[in-house]
């Protein structure tokens, strides 16, 4: 699975989807791992791992199941079903639970390169996965799901807005960077494991974001659907710890302060909205005031129209003094 070919129609009908179920699987990754990528995955372990830790206490199947489904180098295939356009978590989680026994059991053999231990011999495993997939989206997820999909969201429009600068080639090469890379001649990267290439051509192919910064996977309906999962542009995803200037945000206000500290890179206004959680109106009015100041330039790509930094700006943001995170405003 190292690689996918698939011809030019496919890769011009692939899209972007936003799967509450890949979210939710993404925070079972790192309830797992425990390897926060930023300040604000730390935070957001030590608020989520004591409850996770005692349920999985209370449950030892299912603590067995956790790090046989998610594997090493493979994920037990049903743990996964690629992503379908408007799932909800309710519709995804129920294709987990009507796997058959025996398919879990043999995808679970494949994550584990291996035998089955005698714990996980049994037929409620798709039942225990789901049932632990509900608990993660109810107690960890949903209460932030639409902070979360608005950032999911904002990276859409990024990603779609370099296709109509670079082509799908830049897009394909940064989701995943030194993992998934566009190969020439019908070949797509994928991954790094040497793994029999995959004939995708004709076949639905989607590229799905999730929130969890180390979180990436590949999920498939053989011959039907085919579903690369990437991790979102890292300031998208930490949203809420950046730190601004002490003296900037004196100068600009926090919240102008917020938005000249993004516009490192180019974003919409859709994106500064999802990622500040300020108002359109708000956002819109700070951006005008920027560019009348002349530390914020605006340009056209393709239907978007993205804000960044001018030089003048750069120096504003960027000049010596920023506090330390512990003394930095948070919002």
């Amino acid at each position: 699975m190292g690689l996918w070919q698939l011809d030019a129609d496919t890769l011009a009908r692939s899209r972007f989807v936003i799967s509450p179920l890949s979210e939710a699987f993404a925070c079972l990754k790192l309830l797992y791992a425990r390897d926060a990528a930023h300040p604000g995955e730390q935070e957001w372990l030590r608020t989520h791992l004591p409850a996770y830790r005692a349920r999985l206490a209370a449950d030892p199947v299912t603590a067995r199941l956790v790090p046989a489904g998610i594997g090493r180098n493979w994920i037990a295939d049903f743990l996964t079903p690629a992503p379908r356009d408007d799932e909800t978590f309710a519709d995804g989680v129920a294709r987990i639970r009507s796997t058959a026994p025996d398919a879990a059991r043999a995808h679970l053999r494949t994550a584990l390169a291996g035998p089955l231990p005698a714990e996980l011999d049994r037929d409620d495993l798709p039942e225990r996965a789901a049932a632990l997939l509900e608990w993660v989206w109810e107690e960890t997820v949903r209460p932030s799901w639409e902070r979360r999909r608005r950032v999911l969201e904002a990276d859409v429009v990024a990603r779609t807005a370099q296709v109509s600068r670079g082509g799908w080639v830049t897009v394909l090469d940064a989701l995943r960077p030194g993992r998934t890379r566009w190969l020439g001649e019908n070949r797509l990267q994928i991954n790094l494991h040497a793994y029999p290439p995959r004939e995708i051509s004709g076949a639905e192919l989607v590229f799905v974001p999730v929130t969890v910064q180390r979180a990436g996977w590949a999920a498939w309906e053989e011959g039907v659907r085919y579903a690369a999962v990437y991790p979102c542009a890292g300031a998208l995803a930490d949203a809420g710890v950046r730190t601004v200037p002490s003296a900037l945000g004196a100068l600009l206000g926090p919240a102008r302060a917020d938005v000249l500290v993004l516009l490192a890179s180019p974003m919409s206004t859709t994106q500064l909205t999802a990622v500040t959680g300020q108002g359109l109106g708000s956002v819109g009015r700070h951006l005008r005031v920027l560019r009348e100041a002349g530390l914020v330039e605006r340009r056209r790509a393709g239907r978007s129209v993205l804000y960044a930094r001018t030089a003048a700006g750069d120096v504003l943001a960027e000049a010596p003094g920023r506090v330390r995170d512990g003394d930095a405003h948070r919002r």
